[in-house]
């Protein structure tokens, strides 16, 4: 082979290479934005029990964007999300045990005192009762959300919210819960259970009475029986 030849040749591939490294490369900052481990068809891996198996990047916000979200993880996710996603194809799921959710809403009144985030006593014997709910499921997630009353501000109550939804992690960490397994978020006051129109008028006693089931934190544990 005279050196033109092998020049081209190996110009050729070069080319290929390139070509190949920029394929993968771009293939893997795809995966990199999924919450959701991918199989190299593009398709989700699914265990034998038929959970969709997740990244360490798995939260429920990154759920609702990922185009898998809806199949995999539906009931953790807001209603509209899903009504207007398009469907996504999933490997069959061998039949056996399936995912299981216990959703607990705790008073926050029971965990805090008003207006506090650290934890008293009744709000840690609610916590055990957690854990010992979790014991009774092979355990996937546990979602802690905190909500607050409307008194006081937006950016006041998110950071409230937070710092609730923070200690109870905390707590239930600290009883044995692996952290990576307890996602926590603060809602504020965005979603109220009380009714517009319900508990009016300036703080007071009688509004805060009234604003209580506003007040909570909402734990989900996620897993299988």
């Amino acid at each position: 082979m005279n050196r033109t030849a092998r020049n081209s040749m190996m110009a050729v591939l070069a080319a290929a290479l390139g070509f190949g490294a920029a394929l993968a490369q771009a293939q893997t900052s795809a995966a990199q934005n999924r919450v959701y481990v991918i199989d190299q068809r593009g398709d989700v891996v699914v265990s034998g029990t038929g959970l969709c198996w997740r990244t360490g990047f798995w939260t429920p916000a990154g759920a609702a964007s990922d185009p898998a979200g809806c199949k995999c993880d539906k009931d953790l996710l807001p209603k509209d999300v899903c009504e207007t996603a398009r469907p996504v194809a999933m490997p069959a799921a061998v039949s056996g045990a399936k995912p299981s959710s216990d959703k607990i809403t705790v008073s926050a009144d029971a965990l805090f005192d008003f207006n506090k985030a650290t934890l008293r006593p009744e709000g840690k014997r609610k916590l055990d009762e957690v854990v010992a709910k979790s014991k009774d499921i092979k355990l996937e997630v546990v979602i802690a959300v905190g909500h607050t009353d409307r008194i006081g501000s937006d950016a006041y109550n998110q950071k409230l919210s937070e710092r609730r939804a923070a200690a109870v992690k905390g707590y239930l960490v600290a009883k044995g819960i692996e952290a990576n397994r307890v996602y926590t978020e603060g809602k504020g006051k965005k979603q109220p259970v009380t009714k517009a129109g319900q508990c009016v008028g300036p703080k007071s006693k009688k509004v805060i009475d009234c604003l209580q089931p506003d007040r909570r934190v909402d734990i989900e544990l996620i897993g299988t029986k």
